[in-house]
This record gives structure tokens, C-alpha cells and sequence, in this order.
């Protein structure tokens, strides 16, 4: 795959390695008022056409946008996040490493993702329980290794557990404990990952002590 050149403003530091699509934008410079407008991005990352990431954010090694991706400024953001088509991060959010965020998700101001989230297509998250108010803003905090189904709104302030599993078109208003599959509007608990069976036959359970399938197959 043929790397373009890009060119880049003084403020923004693309690690070694990059391939990058033409019709990219790297240090957008936003209109609010910040602390530091640098952008930095590890090397290895791979920023397909249509991306737009502010100044003012810090990425880890092994970035992997889709198209038409939107990341704000004042993110945090660990190794290897691969963000697919017309998903957006908006600005203040802390990601760790090894998240995925599949197409068309918001991540609304002031959310945590810690390692390992899964954001499955169609995930919108909220962040301000007084529309309009702007005092109060904050996202959920996602635990690691949770995980968050098709179509699922998140409300503010709320914290998934770590290894979650949040069914398909859920709206999850309130805390949601570590290793709990919960689903529903609003969203309840109702087993624990544990509890799960494999509909395919491939493994006894799809997680075991949050591991899947994949780090089942390699431990055996």
C-alpha cells in the first residue's frame, strides 16, 4: 500500500513507519482555547482518507483509522487503537491501549476507555445529564477488556465493569459490575460472562476470566 506524502505543520509529530491516504488532516487546530497544540502520533500508524485528528491530542504506536474518522483534541490515547469508518472521539477523552472502535460510534467528551474496550458499531455515548447545562460533563468510565454491543447507548457518568458484555440496542443507565452480562432498556444484569455457552460449539464458554476465544485456543 503506497504511503503519501503528507505535509505537516510544525505542531504535529508522526512517528516512523506511517502509511497515510491522501485527504488527510493531522493538527486541525480547534477554536477552544487549550493548554498545548501539539499533536503526536507513535509510529506504525496507518490514517486512511477521509481522517481528521486535532492538535492538541497524544497517540500511542500502531494508530489504524478507517475513513472519514474524526479525533479531537486533549485525547489520551495508548497503543494500537484501531477506529473504523465515520467514528468519531470527541475532545478530553482518556483510551488506553489495544481498543477497538468499530464504524459509526460517538465517544462523547470526558469518557475513559481503559485497555482492551470494545466498542461494537453504533455505540453512542452521552456525557452531560443536563442537556445544554455544560457544568457537569461527564462519559462513562469503561473497565478493561468491557464490551459493548450493536446500537448500545451509554449515559453519563456511569462506570461498566471490567470484562462486561452489553447486549445489542441496550441503554445502560446506571453501573454496571465487572464480568456482568447485562442487556434491556434500561439495561439489567442478568447472568455473568461466565454463564455464557459458545452457540458455534467452537469453546465450552466464550470467556473464561474475561479471556477470549482466541487466548482460550492458544493456552490449550
Amino acid at each position: 500500500m503506497p504511503s503519501y506524502a503528507l505535509d505537516l505543520p510544525a505542531w504535529v509529530t508522526l512517528g516512523d513507519g506511517h502509511e497515510a491516504d491522501p485527504n488527510v488532516f493531522l493538527g486541525y487546530l480547534t477554536g477552544r482555547s487549550i493548554e498545548q497544540s501539539l499533536l503526536t502520533i507513535g509510529p506504525g500508524a496507518r490514517i486512511r482518507s477521509g481522517t481528521v485528528i486535532y492538535a492538541g491530542t497524544t497517540i500511542g504506536a500502531g494508530l489504524q483509522t478507517g475513513h472519514n474518522v474524526v479525533i479531537r483534541e486533549e485525547n489520551t490515547i495508548g497503543d494500537n487503537l484501531n477506529i473504523w469508518n465515520n467514528s468519531t472521539i470527541d475532545y478530553g477523552c482518556t483510551i488506553g491501549s489495544g481498543v477497538k472502535i468499530h464504524c459509526n460510534v460517538y465517544v462523547a467528551q470526558y469518557t475513559i476507555l481503559e485497555d482492551e474496550v470494545f466498542l461494537a458499531p453504533g455505540v453512542t455515548i452521552a456525557n452531560d445529564p443536563h442537556p445544554l447545562c455544560g457544568q457537569c460533563l461527564r462519559g462513562p468510565t469503561l473497565k478493561r477488556r468491557a464490551r459493548i454491543g450493536v446500537n448500545v447507548t451509554l449515559l453519563p457518568h456511569i462506570t461498566i465493569g471490567e470484562s462486561a458484555l452489553i447486549g445489542a440496542g441496550s441503554v445502560v443507565t446506571q453501573d454496571i459490575p465487572s464480568y456482568a452480562v447485562a442487556y434491556g432498556n434500561p439495561a439489567r444484569v442478568h447472568k455473568t460472562i461466565h454463564e455464557l455457552e459458545c452457540f458455534e460449539g467452537i469453546v465450552e464458554h466464550p470467556y473464561v476470566d474475561g479471556m477470549d476465544v482466541r487466548t482460550q485456543q492458544q493456552n490449550r
